[in-house]
């Protein structure tokens, strides 16, 4: 019993003296590693050194650090991830305002998405190491689609401007001699003032009012029979100073060549009014219809009344995808109905008085119905073609144009591709062409046709943000927001080629007195009714669903 007891002494002597020396070992070892760190990389496999099969089991990392830097990892990947899908669902609501988008591209494009952002989510949630490229993906993903929101909403606005258009701007202006000292209507105080009351008289009316309520007196003022009388009266001295509207500045330079370089403006007054929309219930995806497109070249508002250098109406079958478009000289001699009283005046002079003018005069010579109108400032037809990356266009003749078009070029018999640029000069050449402003017109159609073709072609997938840069400011049409959407979003459902063909009214040059300008004789083009009644069966014709012979195909 003695004798066990001090065995038992004995071995537990022994197990503390080789506890004292493991530690000791242990404490020597830790000295070692903290002196040395470079001997941590031949350490034991236990240790997060290289174990004997010459591995690095954590490239100096204990285990501890490994898992807490790759549970950061994980965390931002999962942020970045969430940053994905709420930047997704922005773009996915940015389709749905826009409605341009077919239900069954929307949800296929919702469905990608979708894919796109679970693609990354799960390699970040099963991943055991840092999953880079996932998180780069995710970021790739929310830039293009923050980029995409930006665009698509900024088109949104953009259509949202230039759609609805139920107005129309007379711009009344105070005109003195150009070597006149006075430079505002308060210089102008004393003066006595030409008016006619004859054409738009209550305009003249209205900025008279305004002009007393300025100075805080009454002008004196003369009263005229017409527009020229004014104009007469203003460069012989019996008047100083004329109040008129603007838009007719272009109908007194034919009258008197020069005028606008013997005057200068001392005050503008604008006019509002409300154009009546009759069109609200065209189901353009349906229905047939017809759309004014009216080409202008003015500063200011695109709504302000200004005489139409470019008259073009488009018959269009969204059923049987046939377009007609037939172009009108602007000298066309016609009646302006409910502004001459039978008399007769240019067709670009109806624009003096609105755009429901100008329908209602291609109404009555054409014997349809004008359902829209789109007021275009020709300018930004250059910024619209290069937007496009140019168009290609088939002209009838070869020629080289005039200084008077802006840009001297040669064009070809047949295709040729222009530039913004020459796009514009071909549309405005009438000089150096055969047939004049008759053939002006079908170089514009031929514009028209030559962009048509082009928007609906892929290229306006690439183009499309320039396109609606130039457009913004530039175009102004009756035609809702709703019906655009719907009419784009039929042409993606259904797809298919447009059928194309251009027709143009004839005439013979003549000299004429017109209403718009009473006691001058103006060049005019009498119509000829050979020409006219043709097309009225072709616009018959598209309204009743059938397809034109020598119809240009678009697709």
């Amino acid at each position: 019993m003695g004798r066990q007891k001090k065995r038992s002494k004995e071995q537990e002597a022994n197990r503390r003296e080789q506890e004292r020396d493991r530690r000791r070992r242990e404490e020597a070892l830790r000295r070692t590693l903290s002196d040395n760190p470079a001997k941590s990389l031949a350490g034991s496999p236990g240790r997060g050194g290289m174990g004997s099969d010459g591995r690095n089991a954590g490239r100096g990392q204990k285990p501890g650090k490994r898992r807490a830097s790759n549970k950061v990892s994980r965390q931002v990947g999962i942020i970045l991830c969430g940053i994905q899908l709420a930047v997704t669902l922005v773009f996915i609501a940015a389709l749905f305002v826009l409605n341009m988008l077919p239900m069954k591209y929307l949800g296929a494009a919702a469905g990608i998405l979708l894919v796109f952002w679970l693609i990354p989510l799960i390699g970040q949630l099963v991943s055991k190491k840092k999953a880079i490229a996932g998180k780069v993906f995710s970021i790739f993903m929310s830039v293009v689609l923050a980029l995409g929101s930006y665009y698509i909403f900024k088109t949104n606005g953009t259509v949202e401007d230039i759609t609805g258009g139920n107005t129309k701007v007379d711009k009344m202006v105070v005109a003195v001699l150009a070597d006149d000292p006075a430079e505002t209507i308060g210089d102008a105080a004393d003066y006595s003032f030409g008016v006619q009351y004859a054409m738009k008289g209550d305009d003249v009316k209205s900025t008279v009012e305004a002009i007393n309520k300025e100075l805080g007196r009454n002008i004196s003022t003369t009263e005229y029979k017409s527009l020229n009388e004014q104009a007469e009266a203003l460069r012989d001295g019996q008047v100083q100073a004329i109040v008129y509207n603007d838009a007719y500045t272009g109908v007194l330079e034919e009258a008197y060549e020069g005028y606008s370089d013997e005057v200068k403006i001392i005050y503008s007054h604008e006019i509002t009014s409300t154009l009546k929309n009759e069109a609200a219930d065209v189901k353009v995806a349906d229905d047939s219809f017809t759309v004014y497109i009216s080409g202008i070249d003015v500063y200011g508002a695109i709504e302000t009344n200004s005489r139409s250098d470019v008259n073009i109406i488009a018959t269009v079958n969204p059923t049987t995808h046939q377009i007609l478009l037939v172009t009108t000289p602007r000298d066309y001699y016609v009646e302006i109905p409910g502004i001459s009283g039978g008399q007769k005046d240019k067709l670009t002079h109806a624009g003096i008085y609105g755009v429901d003018a100008s329908m209602a005069t291609l109404e009555q010579l054409y014997d349809t119905d004008i359902d829209f109108y789109a007021r275009v400032n020709f300018t930004s037809l250059e910024q619209m073609v290069d937007a496009l990356g140019g168009v290609d266009v088939i002209s009838e003749q070869a020629f080289t144009t005039s200084d008077d078009s802006g840009l001297v070029m040669n064009v070809v018999q047949g295709e040729n591709h222009f530039t913004g640029k020459q796009a514009l000069a071909f549309s405005r050449e009438r000089m150096n062409v055969d047939g004049g402003d008759f053939q002006r017109g079908k170089n514009q159609q031929a514009v028209i046709t030559a962009m048509i073709k082009k928007a609906i072609s892929p290229a306006i997938l690439t183009g499309a943000n320039g396109v609606l840069s130039s457009v913004s400011g530039n175009v102004d049409t009756n035609m809702s927001q709703n019906q655009i959407q719907e009419l784009i979003k039929s042409q993606l459902s259904g797809g298919g080629a447009w059928n194309i063909k251009s027709m143009a009214a004839e005439g013979t040059g003549d000299n004429q007195e017109c209403y718009s300008s009473p006691g001058s004789i103006l060049y005019v083009t009498q119509p000829d009714m050979a020409s006219i009644t043709p097309i009225i069966e072709a616009i018959n014709a598209v309204e009743k669903g059938e397809t034109l012979p020598d119809s240009e195909v678009a697709q």
